[in-house]
């Protein structure tokens, strides 16, 4: 049957349109920036060499671009479980969070325009909640009181504010 084709679809995030201007490509530049700063940074750069790789690691950036374009595109490009990883890391902690989060900020602020910075850092700070109570649970941790980190847990950290 001819016809109109069908208009493509509108991602809906929070009860709006996802900005036009996030798209694959800076979904990319993103993940590739704050890896980047990942390997080199004196706290976590340890914990994600001793685990992945010198070689691995350009299967893990497209696995992680997979992963950002599944969550905040709707694409079906990810096919995975993200969390027993991380339940695999003894030396985990708190301060291992907040010092991700602080590095995904700036990342996606210095990348991202205000709208879609916003979008990257409320999903990444729900998906670091989300870890954090299961890594406890996971560890017989009482995580009755653990509370989300917010911004202004990471403007304290860096110096920044909400983007």
């Amino acid at each position: 049957m001819r016809g109109r084709p069908a208009p493509e679809r509108t991602v809906i995030i929070d009860g709006k349109p996802l900005p036009e201007v996030l798209d694959e490509a800076m979904i990319r530049d993103v993940v590739y920036g704050f890896y980047d700063r990942i390997r080199e940074d004196a706290l976590l750069g340890p914990v994600f060499n001793s685990r992945i790789a010198a070689d691995d690691w350009p299967r893990h950036l497209e696995r992680m671009c997979d992963f950002w374009s599944a969550t905040l595109l709707r694409t079906a490009r990810y096919q995975g479980r993200p969390l027993p990883p991380h339940l695999a890391i003894p030396e985990i902690e708190e301060r291992h969070f907040r010092r991700w989060l602080q590095l995904f900020a700036e990342t996606v602020e210095a990348i991202c325009p205000k709208e879609v910075a916003s979008l990257f850092l409320d999903r990444a700070m729900r998906i670091a909640h989300s870890f954090r109570l299961a890594i406890g649970f996971h560890r017989g941790e009482d995580t009755t009181g653990l509370c989300p980190i917010g911004y202004a847990d990471l403007a304290r950290q860096s110096g920044g504010a909400k983007p």
